[in-house]
Order: C-alpha cells, then sequence, then structure tokens
C-alpha cells in the first residue's frame, strides 16, 4: 500500500513547525502521523508526502503504480485505512465537505504542491476535484487536527490510542519495586532499556508509556496519560500532568502541564510550561516560564500567520508555539499565547512580543536580524551534540525559510 500524505490549504494553519516539515510528520500523542499509518498497517504501508516543493527533497514524494493520497491531517484508525483501501484508482473520499483521501496512478500524480498552482495556493489541492474523480462518502468517524493547537488540544485521545498500538499483546519490562504507583500498573508500558527510579506514577487518569533507553530520574511527579519516546529523560524532581508528550532525545525538568515537545528539544530545568507545543532542536534556559491563562481570565489571543495579526483562538488556555531550532535565555517570561517561528534566539528580561519572526535576536527591548550564517552555525553545533549533522537539504530548507520569513523582521 503506498500512502501519500498531501498538505491542503491548511497547513499555514501549522506554521511555525510547517515550515520545517509536511504536518504529516508532526507528532501529536505518542508517534508522529505518518508512522500511525506505518504501524497501523503493521509496516506494510510505505509513506511519503505530497507537500511544499522546498520541503521535497528531505521529504521525498514516493509513487507507485497505485497510489492512496491521504489528508495529511487525519489522525488514521484501522477502520480508515480500511476505507481508502476500497477506493479504486479515480475515486475520491468525501467527509464534511473535505477531500479525505483520492487514489490515483501515478501518471496523474503531481511532483509538488508548489507546481499544481502558484497563483492560487488556497486552491492547489482543488487538482482533486478538477479531475474525474467519482466521489464516495466517508463511513467511519474519523479525527482531523485544524491547527497548530489541535496538537496539544488531542494529544489525550492520540496518546491513549497510540499507547494501545504500541503496547497491544507486549509485555513491558518491570517497574522498579523503588517506585510508587497510584492506579493500574498495567497502564504502564516501559520499553526496553529504560531507566526509571524513585518517583511516583498516576495512571488514573491514563496511561504512561516509557520508551526505549528513557530514563526518569528520581522524585519526578507524572499524572497520564504521559509519552516519552526513546532515550528522552526526564530530570531530577520533574512535575509532570498529562497530556504531555516528550519526543525522543528530549531532556525536560520542571512543571510541565499538556505540552508536546516534538524532539531533540530541552527543557532541562524549573519553569512552567503549559498547553503548549515545542519543536526540534530547541532549547529553553533555566527558569523560563510561559503563562498559559491571561489574568482576566478572557480568551487568548495568538498569531495568525495567514491573517498576518494577532487573532482570538477560542481558548481559555495556551501557552508557547516554538518552531524548530529557536532557543531562550535563562528567566525568559513568555506571555500566554506566544509564537516563535524557526531559529530565533529570545534573552533578557520582561515579556518579548507575542509574535517572534523566524531568524530574529532579541527580547523586550527590541530584535534584529539574526544572520543566517550564524543561525547555521547554532544548528550544527547543537546537533553535533547528539552525532547529527545538519544536511545540505535542511541547509537548503532553512534558507528558504530564512527568504520566506523575510517580511516579518522589517
Amino acid at each position: 500500500m503506498n500512502i501519500i500524505l498531501f498538505d491542503d490549504e491548511n497547513r499555514i494553519k501549522f506554521l511555525p513547525l510547517a515550515f520545517t516539515r509536511p504536518v504529516g510528520n508532526l507528532r501529536i500523542g505518542i508517534l508522529t502521523i505518518n508512522e500511525k499509518y506505518e504501524y497501523l498497517t503493521k509496516r506494510s504501508a510505505t509513506v511519503s508526502y505530497l507537500t511544499e516543493e522546498y520541503l521535497q527533497s528531505k521529504f521525498p514524494l514516493k509513487s507507485n503504480d497505485v497510489n492512496y493520497l491521504v489528508n495529511s491531517r487525519i489522525l488514521p484508525t484501522e477502520e480508515f485505512i480500511d476505507e481508502i483501501q476500497r477506493l479504486t484508482p479515480g475515486e475520491k473520499l468525501i467527509g464534511n465537505g473535505e477531500i479525505l483521501a483520492a487514489c490515483l496512478t501515478k501518471d496523474a500524480l503531481p511532483g509538488s504542491l508548489s507546481k499544481i498552482s502558484n497563483n492560487n495556493k488556497n486552491n492547489r489541492l482543488n487538482f482533486l476535484n478538477y479531475k474525474e474523480l467519482s466521489p464516495k462518502r466517508c463511513k467511519y468517524n474519523y479525527e482531523l487536527i485544524e491547527n497548530i493547537r489541535s496538537i496539544f488540544l488531542k494529544n489525550r485521545d492520540a496518546l491513549i490510542q497510540d499507547f494501545s498500538l504500541l503496547t497491544n499483546d507486549r509485555k513491558s519490562q518491570k517497574i522498579s519495586k523503588t517506585n510508587t504507583v497510584i492506579g493500574d500498573e498495567d497502564m504502564i508500558f516501559i520499553e526496553k532499556g529504560a531507566k526509571v527510579e524513585a518517583s511516583i506514577f498516576n495512571t488514573t487518569s491514563g496511561p504512561i508509556y516509557i520508551g526505549k533507553d528513557a530514563e526518569i530520574m528520581e522524585g519526578s511527579i507524572i499524572r497520564g496519560p504521559f509519552a516519552m519516546n526513546e532515550h528522552a529523560v526526564l530530570k531530577l524532581g520533574a512535575k509532570i500532568y498529562g497530556p504531555t508528550t516528550l519526543g525522543p532525545y528530549c531532556k525536560v525538568g520542571g512543571e510541565v502541564n499538556n505540552v508536546v515537545f516534538q524532539g531533540y528539544s530541552n527543557k532541562g530545568h524549573d519553569g512552567f510550561l503549559g498547553n503548549s507545543v515545542i519543536g526540534e532542536w530547541c532549547n529553553l534556559g533555566a527558569d523560563t516560564n510561559s503563562s498559559n491563562l491571561k489574568n482576566n481570565y478572557s480568551e487568548v489571543k495568538v498569531w495568525d500567520y495567514e491573517k498576518e495579526s494577532l487573532t482570538l483562538s477560542g481558548l481559555q488556555f495556551c501557552g508557547l508555539i516554538m518552531g524548530d531550532h529557536s532557543k531562550c535565555g535563562i528567566n525568559t517570561m513568555f506571555n500566554t499565547g506566544t509564537t516563535v517561528g524557526v531559529s530565533a534566539n529570545i534573552f533578557g528580561g520582561d515579556f518579548p512580543p507575542k509574535f517572534i519572526p523566524s531568524f530574529t535576536w532579541g527580547g523586550a527591548k527590541g530584535f534584529t536580524e539574526f544572520r543566517f550564517e550564524k543561525a547555521l552555525e547554532v544548528a550544527q553545533a547543537v546537533m553535533k551534540r547528539r552525532d547529527i549533522e545538519l544536511s545540505n537539504n535542511e541547509k537548503a530548507i532553512l534558507q528558504h525559510i530564512f527568504n520566506i520569513t523575510q517580511k516579518y523582521r522589517h
């Protein structure tokens, strides 16, 4: 089964994280969206992406004689995958007026979204309408993420679903007697090589998943649902409220409530972070705090990349959204609903603005452009600590992001 996850016109609502990846590569629950398809098909499916041209070098489209194009915003289930497999070439699956999936032969595929309609990006998926595709109505319920905030808003259900998927018919490593468990111990799953000692686990609100070679240091307190992926670390005395996810190789300490870390990012010290999404290769300095609730309890405004202004989010609780490769210094204070772009460096006292553009350097007193060469040096140094090289494709992606976000810096 060849699955191609396509980004629709709502991709802009997933910036700044979608600057550096297709929507289908975002993590929600324990797994990324593409990984969910791989596990649900028992790794029999090939999963690739139809996305922006500048991203296709790192996330190439893989075609076959028969291809199943699926909206990347859908969180898949076995029933949904069964339904798209019933499509034959020339058919599309419709739900609530949206194209959920389509079955196309190789010669009917476009090369990338950027080449479909450069004049009207909002209608670029209309090639699925223009083609003579026979519509079929979706019979099963499906979950669809609407914007970047959906990642923390829908993380509970996604995490519980992924826990069941990953642990079904498998046996957990035994939990050490130095730990205290409140609730059902069977709702804790520990992968091989994980270290877990002298901590408190509460599963009454949801399961707890501890990935391969992960570590929970002494004194940590965790209330599920919670997941940490391979090689992730919870620092001494961490206080975690679910639903929270740590992607691979993340290091987290302090107080965290309903946050999704995509991977390779650190919040290693005290400070509060809640109702937030953190990209890859980010670092939050010691005692960084992010407000997730306004003093007057009113609706939070957030940056809207489509309208290029602050707009109402519909939420009372909303914290920090941070794009890949961004950093902040010690004692940074983020206001409610702050958005930080890619490769930003924030430091100094007082609250910085609620929208911090990509490739900027500064704080409450103002920002200057973070020179591209210097930003690359930082990214390379950070990744080298994990024995990962910044590839030429990734450099080209960052260069493209630097160019297209320049309007926000002037």
